[in-house]
């Protein structure tokens, strides 16, 4: 399958929140300057890469999926919004 596979991914993480509306607030202003979608969550696709944020509809929880054209890209993004949401 990895011929197939375009992007590197991080897996879900999964991150305990207080205010999941309000740190997809903040996420959608910090990606401004990116394309973004609502419809599941937020998406956010950049030149190289994208995230998805969604929350739980059962737990507190806030749900990322990161995926980059190369591992240095997929981790520093992952741990950009991961800074956002956990801040």
């Amino acid at each position: 399958m990895a011929q197939y596979e375009r992007y590197v991914a991080s897996g879900e993480i999964n991150s305990t929140v207080a205010d999941g509306p309000a740190i997809l607030e903040q996420l959608t202003t910090t990606y401004a300057d990116q394309a973004q979608d609502t419809m599941d969550g937020l998406t956010v696709t950049g030149d190289t890469w994208w995230f998805n944020v969604r929350a739980s509809n059962t737990e507190p929880l806030l749900r990322l999926n990161v995926e980059g054209d190369d591992e240095a890209t997929m981790a520093q993004v992952r741990d950009d919004v991961l800074a956002v949401i956990r801040g």
